[in-house]
């Protein structure tokens, strides 16, 4: 047991702490953002963190590793203060402060564990330019009896440089203000109530001690305590029910002014002590020479120590008087200016008064006393030396002194003189820790009479000095006054140690003895690791001298952990070398830390191990047994029984044991009670389990060290208990190990089953302990077990053996209730997700059951019937019991379990099509358990998953679904999924896995937008989908849930750019790039639209019914979550109007997108109503557009539709241009387009626009790109033909300019000569330019003319020309006859 350095709490989050008390050296992110984790507590952006938005100005650094070196040593600037209850901690800096409460939470690693999270922060200061100097967290004692003595709160106590003592609550609340002197405050340091050790110790009163540059002030511990609590209370009534002004006691101080002394930089008030006799006139004798005389009764007196500088040290010594004036005549006391100590009431009492009063209050501060002067007595001069720090010993009769020559000097109070100097600790910060004797680890032996030699004398105290080096990042325990360093450890050099040296305040000599809180006497808090660490000391390293019989035992533990690390031949020679040392060893406790550390040697054998434990047990069995410990000798034989139980089991599985029985598919039916179509069935599920799991999990080695177990490890696992061996907490691995240790050999027929579970029973292992064992074994083995049967008639064997064991099944057990045993086996398989294991443990168990209560059967019925009888009766039926049931159950679930666990392992064949990273993530594996658990829903989740994983399409699960065809065989993974279907009629019914499917594909493409493929996917489930009540149900839950905020996105991007939004754009706004976004506005337009005619067809669907969702009989007690088409039928009816409202909207931003369009601004499209009516819920009636609509509307509309035609014929015609068939439409990357031209002659109809109009655009654009066979298909659906033909007309004049004006032929000029000058004219006034083809033969052209004859009237103006033009197309096409 050595000096040891421990971990107790952590920080939540001390990085925003640092970043709040030093703002320039807060982390900012490229942007210029504070990066916060977001996983940290929110409580920094509460009210009190509104100092995080000031401004400060950051000074240039001077080198590049300042700021560096600052980000790790910024704990060393601030003022650190730990409540030693450790319920609270400040940190503080300049005005801030930061107060972190511990809180409960659990790790990384899913342990509990206490962290330090902010309870508080904000800025402290009162005054302009003031700042904290010291800080104090004070545990205040409650009052309440149910909890005398614990700590009730804690107030902070902070000093400021303007002079002003401040007392807080925990939550920042301003209790009390106080200014007892005008210069700024050193340092504050408290003494609590101890109870004297022995009637020569000095009861010493609570105080607080304020020190200031030449003075110091000491307030009484009771008035402050009384002052507090009333402050409290004050704060809590105004709260509560306003302001109720009750004044408060006063304070009771008394201010020393220290002459004689250059600075002061910390002080130590040691409280009152009493001079002998000789003391007193050795003092007077100093003072008043020779002829001084002295009183009859000895002084009590006040004892301060200063550090600084000349004095180095400086006693002080105030002399307390005979009675205390009472606090009533304070003033009669000022008045009179007596030389005593005074004894004021505090002033300048804050937190309840009006804001008024409070501004005049701050304004004119409160008056200060003068101090009573007190001369330095003596000290010890150095006047080169500068002291810097002194820390108080918890007894009071040492203190250690810290100085600028990097020295750490112990002082003798009582003596005021040196007696120990350590150096080499420059900027060292000390602390004390003082240890109590444990009574019980004294070694009783009969020669020793001495007062501490037995358990009934006083406990001794030893007094540790904790020095932190931080230059050299060690922390070093040394133990005073003379005694060596016991413990060092490498800490950092960035730490903080801090030590409180007080306890709870407001306990006295009853209160403090009735409860002991948890203090922790010194602590390290670690910046770099976050963490605050404590330094455990044992008693006895206080003992140094060589008698020690402490210091002897740990000497000879040091010498057996050497000996056990030596790697020697000679084994028999470290055995008795072992031996000699254990029993050399004299502590009881020593001695079992020594077993311990052998028992856990991996370098010693088995046999080595046993005899060094039988020997110590036979020593102490030899000794006297007044002086044996019994723990120890209790340990031993517990120990020793363990090795036995191991030894035995070696052996047995060590033995050669081949039983001769033959094994056959005959015999495992007899012993599973199975006829022999059911074992063939069970036998063909298994084989096809075992084949598709094979091809999933990788290659695994056969593993040689099954059923082989270490000692070491074995003791580690199992303890013994009042005869009973049990498994303490290990981890499922583990737990396997031992069961593999215990039952693989017996599994595998090498070894004796009967003897194995003969010696585990013998040696205290419970029934229900080698089950839970067993079962573990066989359920994690489930490849060996599947490769060799014959492991099932072992396990029955195992299983009657186990069944049969006393408290096994209770005697009392009848058939109509459910038996524990058979219940654990039970529990085990539903829990188990190797589902082929389970399922066959779980046809041993039936068997074995069944068997167990015929036979109880049988003695009922024994008496009644013949034994011939009986025994026939037995053989041919089953006995009925609530338990047979649960198993006939079970085996339904497994079966169903390994069926889908077999599908969801098989894996289609490999397509070329490119694999998502979301598809190739592994399935969970199943178990009943998890599908009891899964609700109704969650088979056909599995299976959806497992579609999805495969991207078949929904056809495929339409054909999978009827029945197989003999002549065509389907594929295997359709036939498992067929299979699929006849074991789950109602969990995979067509339209719930098709529900199913949709929505785990939109799923995984809300995870990764990118992969369009799955949207598109998800909407081909959605179609299939037959019933209009599911299906518009999971399309309204898709819309609401994963796309109405995408798409008003996309919409608001696209309104505000004006155009199709580049990459980047989309990227940032929509969370995808543009191809995927035109893909996903594709595919919420086919949602739409779904919608829609789901809407169209009420009428069906209200004389569809709703779906009944049944369950498989043997799933009816499944629970969890809500199916998604329980959800789905929850879903209300939709608005028909807004959703076809919202589908307008999506066409004109899928088009825009498509066709890249320019110059759009989708809102624009809309009035104020339209606009509104957007991204509202879709079941809700909204106030849509109706009625006429603006004119300009309309125009702005019409022009749009028209760009639209446009640009889908210029795709239509790049795509023959390519090469397509101008049969089709045109293919984007995700499948086909929509037909444009239709779509947008839709829209016209909703948007108010003439559908003529677009229909005449479309057939003039076919034209203008020279497709004239799809413009005379067009033109049919024309109303308006005389427009038509017009615009025709006008198309045939760009034509023929371009073939007569812009070739520059000699014939062309010659036939323009012989035009009539009428066309001549308007040929010249056309532009053959806005042609988009004019590669157009003559002869089609001359159609054209022909078609714009038949569509003019012969009234018409313009028909005259049409004439001439036929005549002009006629003499061109001459030439080339």
């Amino acid at each position: 047991m050595a000096c040891s350095i421990v971990q107790f709490c952590y920080f939540q989050d001390l990085q925003a702490a640092r970043d709040f008390l030093f703002p320039h050296l807060r982390e900012e992110t490229p942007s210029g953002a504070v990066r916060r984790d977001p996983s940290k507590s929110t409580n920094w952006e509460d009210d009190g963190w509104g100092a995080w938005e000031e401004t400060e100005p950051q000074e240039p650094e001077e080198e590049g590793n300042s700021c560096k070196t600052q980000k790790t040593s910024w704990l060393q600037d601030c003022v650190l203060s730990l409540s030693p209850t450790n319920d609270l901690m400040v940190i503080a800096r300049g005005q801030k402060a930061v107060f972190l409460v511990p809180k409960w939470k659990y790790s990384d690693k899913g342990k509990e564990e206490m962290q330090f999270a902010v309870g508080w922060s904000g800025s402290l200061n009162v005054e302009e330019g003031e700042c904290v100097t010291s800080a104090l967290c004070i545990p205040l004692a409650s009052q309440k009896r149910s909890s005398t003595g614990r700590p009730d709160w804690t107030c902070i106590v902070v000093g400021f440089t303007s002079g002003y003592v401040r007392f807080y609550t925990e939550n920042g609340v301003l209790l009390l203000a106080q200014l007892l002197n005008e210069e700024l405050v050193l340092q504050l340091k408290c003494r609590t109530y101890e109870i004297p050790r022995h009637p020569g110790v000095t009861e010493q009163n609570e105080e607080l001690s304020i020190l200031y540059p030449a003075a110091i002030v000491t307030i009484d511990g009771f008035s402050l305590f009384q002052s507090l609590r009333a402050c409290r209370n004050q704060v809590a009534k105004a709260a509560a029910s306003g302001n109720e002004n009750i004044q408060p006691p006063p304070l009771a101080y008394k201010k020393w002014g220290l002459q004689d002394i250059d600075t002061i930089i910390d002080h130590a008030s040691i409280g009152i002590m009493t001079l002998s006799p000789f003391d007193q006139m050795k003092t007077a004798s100093n003072i008043g020479g020779f002829n001084a005389a002295i009183k009859n009764s000895l002084p009590a007196m006040s004892q301060y120590i200063t550090v600084g500088s000349n004095p180095f040290t400086g006693f002080f010594y105030a002399l307390e008087g005979s009675t205390q004036p009472l606090l009533s005549h304070v003033a009669l006391a000022v008045a009179s200016k007596l030389t005593s100590a005074l004894f004021n009431a505090a002033s300048g009492w804050l937190g309840w008064k009006s804001k008024h009063e409070e501004e005049a209050v701050q304004k004119q501060k409160p008056k200060v006393e003068p101090a009573t002067p007190l001369a330095v007595r003596f000290g010890l001069p150095d006047s080169r030396r500068h002291g810097e720090s002194i820390c108080l010993s918890p007894c009071n009769t040492l203190a250690a002194v810290t100085d600028d020559f990097g020295r750490v000097i112990l002082l003798d109070v009582a003596r005021g003189i040196a007696i120990r100097m350590w150096k080499g600790y420059r900027d060292a910060q000390i602390g004390w820790i003082q240890i109590v004797e444990d009574l019980h680890e004294r070694v009783p032996e009969k020669a020793d009479f001495s007062p501490f030699g037995n358990t009934q004398g006083p406990s001794r105290v030893a007094q540790f000095l904790v020095i932190y080096a931080p230059r050299r990042g060690i922390l070093e325990v040394w133990s005073t006054q003379q005694g060596p360093r016991v413990g060092a450890f490498n800490v950092g050099k960035h730490c903080r140690l801090l030590y409180p040296g007080y306890k709870i305040m407001g306990l006295n000599n009853v209160t403090s003895q009735s409860w002991q809180p948890q203090t922790y006497q010194i602590c390290l808090v670690d910046p770099v690791s976050g963490s605050v660490k404590t330094v455990n000391v044992p008693f006895h390293l206080a003992l140094s001298d060589k008698k020690c019989e402490r210091a002897k035992d740990m000497h000879l533990v040091k010498k057996l952990a050497a000996l056990l690390k030596t790697r020697s031949p000679n084994l028999d020679l470290v055995e008795t070398q072992i031996k000699e040392l254990i029993l050399d060893i004299k502590y009881p406790a020593t001695k079992k830390q020594a077993l311990e550390s052998i028992l856990a040697s991996e370098r010693l054998p088995f046999s080595c191990l046993r005899n060094i434990t039988q020997t110590l047990m036979d020593t102490l069995k030899n000794q006297d047994l007044e002086f044996v410990d019994e723990g120890l000798l209790q340990f031993c034989a517990n120990k020793l029984k363990l090795l036995h139980l191991y030894e035995s089991v070696s052996q047995l599985n060590s033995l050669d044991f081949h039983p001769n029985t033959p094994f056959s598919d005959n015999d495992l039916a007899v012993l599973l009670r199975l006829d022999e179509k059911e074992l063939l069935k069970l036998q063909a599920l298994l084989e096809k389990y075992k084949e598709e799991k094979t091809r999933t999990t990788t290659v695994r080695f056969s593993d040689d060290k099954d059923g082989v177990l270490p000692v070491k490890t074995f003791l580690e696992y199992l303890e013994y208990e009042k005869d009973v061996i049990n498994i303490k907490k290990i981890s499922e691995e583990e737990y396997v190990a031992l069961g593999s240790f215990f039952f693989w050999k017996c599994l595998h027929g090498e070894s004796s089953t009967e003897d194995m579970c003969h010696t585990l029973e013998s040696a205290g292992l419970s029934p229900q302990l080698l089950l839970s064992l067993l079962l573990s074994v066989w359920l994690s083995k489930e490849k060996d077990i599947l490769d060799k049967p014959q492991s099932v008639c072992c396990l029955h064997t195992m299983l009657s053996l186990l069944s049969k064991m006393k408290v096994a099944i209770d005697e009392t057990w009848d058939s109509q209730s459910v038996s524990p045993w058979w219940q654990q086996m039970r529990t085990a398989c539903i829990q188990s997700e190797n589902n082929g294991a389970a399922l066959l443990s779980a046809h041993v168990g039936h068997s074995v059951a069944a068997q167990i209560s015929n036979s109880m059967t049988e003695k009922k019925f024994s008496q009644t019937v013949l034994g011939a009888d009986s025994e026939a009766l037995t053989d041919s039926w089953e006995a009925l019991s609530l338990d047979t049931e649960y198993w006939k159950l079970l085996l339904k679930q497994l079966e169903d379990c390994l069926i889908l666990q077999t599908l969801l392992h098989s894996k289609a064949n490999t397509s070329t099509c490119k694999v998502s990273s979301l598809q190739a993530e592994p399935l969970p594996r199943l178990s009943v358990k998890k599908l009891l658990e899964g609700g109704k829903g969650g088979i056909a989740d599995s299976v959806a998953k497992w579609i999805f994983k495969q991207d078949f399409s929904p056809a495929i699960l339409k054909l999978a679904n009827k029945e197989r065809d003999a002549e065509n065989p389907d594929e295997p993974k359709e036939d498992l999924l067929h299979l699929a279907y006849k074991q789950f009629p109602c969990s995979l019914e067509l339209d719930v896995l098709h529900a199913h499917c949709c929505w785990e594909y939109v799923v995984q493409w809300n995870k990764d937008p990118e992969e369009a493929r799955f949207f598109v996917r998800s909407i081909e489930h959605l179609k299939h989908i037959l019933n209009a009540h599911v299906q518009n149900g999971i399309a309204l839950m898709m819309w609401n849930t994963f796309l109405v905020k995408r798409f008003s996105a996309a919409t608001y991007l696209m309104d505000k750019v004006g155009k199709s939004p580049k990459d980047r754009l989309c990227r940032r706004d929509v969370g995808m790039s543009d191809t995927a976004m035109t893909s996903f506005l594709g595919s919420c337009l086919d949602l739409l639209q779904t919608l829609m005619e789901v809407k169209e067809a009420d009428v069906s669907r209200d004389e569809m019914q709703v779906p009944v969702l049944d369950t498989e009989d043997a799933w009816l007690s499944v629970e969890g979550p809500i199916s998604i088409v329980e959800l789905a039928l929850e879903q209300k009816h939709i608005h028909y109007p807004l959703v076809e409202h919202h589908s307008v909207l999506c066409s004109i931003l899928y088009a825009v997108m498509r066709f890249s369009l320019k110059t759009v601004k989708p809102l624009s499209l809309f009035d104020s109503k339209g606009k509104n009516a957007f991204f509202k819920d879709l079941t809700s009636i909204q106030l849509l557009p109706s009625g006429e609509m603006d004119p300009n509307f309309i125009s702005v509309r019409q022009q749009f539709l028209l760009k639209v035609v446009s640009a889908a014929v210029q795709a239509q015609h790049l795509a023959v241009k390519d090469g397509e068939s101008s049969e089709e439409a045109p293919t984007t990357p995700f499948g086909k387009d929509q037909d444009w031209p239709v779509l947008a002659v839709d829209l016209a109809h909703h948007l108010q626009v003439s559908e003529d109009a677009v229909r005449r655009h479309y057939v003039s654009e076919l034209y203008n790109y020279g497709v004239d066979h799809l413009g005379e298909e067009a033109i049919l659906q024309v109303q308006d033909k005389e427009v038509l033909a017009s615009q025709l007309l006008v198309l045939t004049g760009q034509r023929l300019a371009h073939a007569l004006l812009h070739t520059q032929t000699k014939e062309g000029m010659e036939l323009l000569a012989r035009l009539p000058p009428t066309l001549c004219t308007w040929l010249k006034a056309m532009n053959p330019q806005d042609l988009q083809n004019t590669d157009v033969p003559i002869a089609t052209t001359a159609k054209l003319v022909t078609k714009v004859i038949e569509l003019l009237p012969e009234n018409h103006g313009q028909y005259g020309l049409a004439l001439h033009l036929i005549e002009a197309v006629e003499a061109i096409s001459l030439p080339s006859l």
